[in-house]
Formats: structure tokens, sequence, C-alpha cells
């Protein structure tokens, strides 16, 4: 469940940063200035949850690494 948790908020923030991109390569105007800072605001919330899901994961042994190191 977490796993999927996790999938979902990083499928958003590449979601976000795509919306971003859009708002950004739009004509100039005031509207899109503010949209872009929202779209900001909204992907670096994500990915503090995104953070702090990862690291909740792994010291509570739900997620764990297969590296070889």
């Amino acid at each position: 469940m977490l796993k999927l948790v996790i999938a979902l908020l990083f499928i958003a923030v590449v979601i976000s940063l795509a919306a971003g991109l859009l708002f950004l390569l739009k004509p100039k105007s005031e509207l899109a200035s503010v949209r872009l800072l929202t779209s900001l605001k909204f992907r670096i919330g994500l990915t503090a949850l995104l953070l702090v899901l990862l690291v909740w994961g792994f010291a509570t042994g739900a997620l764990h690494s297969q590296a070889p190191w």
C-alpha cells in the first residue's frame, strides 16, 4: 500500500512539473506567473510529502533496499 502511495505521489509530482512547464511556455501574463508559482508550491508540497513517506517507510521497515552494498 505504501509503495502505491509513493508511486502515485511521484506521478503527481511529474504531472505538476509538466503543468509548470506549460505555464512557463505560455505567453507572459500576470495570470501565467501566478499559475506557475502555484504549480511550484504544489510540487514542493508533494515532494516534501514524498520525502517524509520514504523516510518513514525505511525507518519502519516497510521499505527496504536490495542494493548489494
